[in-house]
């Protein structure tokens, strides 16, 4: 029931225009455990028609190394970047809702609330 109110609460969207018309050809995901760091594979991964970047980890200041694309950017609430610069205007930010909590939290945000 839970879900079920909240889908109510969200407005229906599809994915953005420029992301739907990608073929996705050639796909990385980059996490954030921060195995690229001292890799210099910055210039690589930027290559890729998608790039998909995981949970919280920085992109500033480490471009060297993990590039500066971001197409799709996952992570669960709490390990949302707390910086607006972590948020490129032409990515695609996708919570990944798993605990109660997580509800709650995008619930608070669809209706402006404190949580």
């Amino acid at each position: 029931d839970k879900l079920k109110n909240l889908l109510e609460l969200l407005p229906d969207h599809d994915l953005p225009e420029d992301l739907k018309s990608k073929h996705c050809k050639r796909c990385v995901v980059v996490g954030s455990g921060g195995i690229l760091h001292g890799s210099e594979l910055g210039h690589l991964l930027n290559q890729y028609d998608i790039v998909i970047r995981l949970n919280d980890a920085p992109v500033q200041g480490y471009t060297d190394h993990v590039g500066n694309k971001t197409t799709i950017r996952m992570t669960y609430p709490e390990g949302a970047p707390l910086s607006e610069h972590e948020y490129p205007p032409a990515s695609l930010f996708v919570a990944v809702l798993f605990k109660t909590v997580d509800f709650n939290w995008l619930q608070a945000m669809v209706k402006n609330e404190t949580l």
